[in-house]
């Protein structure tokens, strides 16, 4: 008896190293996500502007149709990039997870691969979640995140359908695409599986993932809330 005792005990001073380990290495992500977004604000954006700048002085300066258009179009191609990185810079710098609860945040996620239409994500929700915790909506958010960014690369989908609901005092949180499905037995990789493991068991969670070839991909995820 006494030994089973120390190894539920040893387990369980494991499982609570794991997870205290998992929780150090999220906030150092957020701490380097906002080092990037700093960065790429006051350097890379700087510089994209003083391009910018110069590409306008060589417009006013040449006036010959052929030459004064292939400058404009340069003087495009950095301001649509100086634009685009100067919202990645707010993404990564804002404390847009402690502002808002996890609808809002996924509503957001969803809105912005919407707009580059390489694909039409869905979601259905019953309820704000209002009472999650940031630890909660941070690791929630990043399972989206990964679950949408690995369909895109990699399953050639058209559609992914997100559901967030609460049942029996837990949140079940599914994701799908129609994408091209993988053998999950050989490889597990190509959907960060590992993350999503890793991060699903930090919320006391179980996680399905079921995935045939030509019928897409799911991945089922119960949270408890208590």
């Amino acid at each position: 008896m006494k030994k089973k005792e120390h190894y539920a005990m040893l387990q369980f001073q494991k499982e609570e190293h794991q997870k205290e380990l998992l929780t150090n290495q999220i906030e150092i992500q957020n701490q380097t996500m906002q080092y990037i977004g700093r960065e790429i604000h006051d350097n890379v954006g700087q510089k994209l502007t003083l391009a910018s700048l110069y590409t306008q002085q060589l417009a006013f300066e040449n006036k010959a149709p052929h030459i004064y258009e292939n400058i404009e179009n340069i003087s495009k191609i950095i301001n649509d990039s100086l634009s685009e990185l100067r919202e990645l810079s707010k993404s990564l710098t804002s404390d847009s997870i402690r502002e808002n609860n996890l609808v809002e945040l996924i509503s957001l996620e969803c809105a912005g691969v919407n707009k580059t239409k390489k694909c039409k994500v869905e979601f259905d929700y019953e309820q704000n979640f209002t009472t999650l915790n940031y630890e909660q909506k941070s690791i929630l958010l990043r399972i989206c995140q990964e679950f949408i960014q690995n369909s895109l690369k990699y399953s050639n989908c058209k559609l992914i359908h997100i559901r967030l609901k609460s049942v029996d005092q837990s949140i079940q949180f599914e994701l799908k695409d129609d994408g091209i499905g993988f053998d999950i037995h050989q490889d597990s990789k190509g959907i960060g599986l590992e993350n999503i493991k890793k991060r699903t068991i930090l919320l006391n969670g179980t996680f399905e993932l079921s995935s045939n070839l030509n019928q897409g991909t799911r991945l089922f995820i119960t949270i408890p809330l208590v």
